[in-house]
């Protein structure tokens, strides 16, 4: 079984590893730095920790979104570090049997197979399954530390 925290992002429906989510927390003020990839909105302070956010959107190349009551920051573990990542909605946790789980067919609504682990199948639906390690680059994740500093590498 793989526990799964299911999210909306741009009308699809996508999954990800209970064990790389610390929490999920409403949209709050994010802070632009300048000089950083597009698809990174800015910082957060959660908690006394900045912490960078990035918009999947902007990242796998979808329709910008407008924030709603139900747009989530969701604080994942990717490459070792810390990051919000803004999707439209948070809808449930599940576990899914591994045997439901599929490798991703080459296209998936525009999103690159690269940042996918596969699709599992729940009930009626599909749920994209992403690969946090690979949503952001080696050299993105490097970035991402050398211009936030060391508290962002620390999980």
């Amino acid at each position: 079984m793989v526990q799964l925290v299911v999210f909306q992002l741009a009308g699809e429906t996508y999954g990800v590893d209970i064990n790389h989510v610390h929490e999920i927390i409403r949209l709050q003020p994010i802070t632009e730095v300048p000089r950083t990839p597009d698809f990174i909105e800015g910082v957060i302070n959660l908690r006394g920790r900045i912490i960078p956010v990035i918009d999947l959107h902007k990242r796998f190349g979808l329709p910008p979104a407008e924030a709603t009551n139900n747009t989530r920051i969701m604080v994942v573990e990717v490459g070792g570090m810390t990051v919000g990542m803004i999707v439209d909605a948070v809808s449930e946790v599940l576990r899914l049997p591994e045997e439901n789980i599929e490798p991703p067919p080459p296209i998936i609504k525009g999103v690159d197979v690269a940042y996918l682990k596969g699709v599992g199948k729940w009930e009626d639906k599909l749920i994209i399954l992403l690969d946090l390690d690979r949503v952001l680059k080696e050299n993105e994740q490097e970035e991402l530390k050398q211009g936030f500093g060391p508290e962002v590498a620390a999980v």
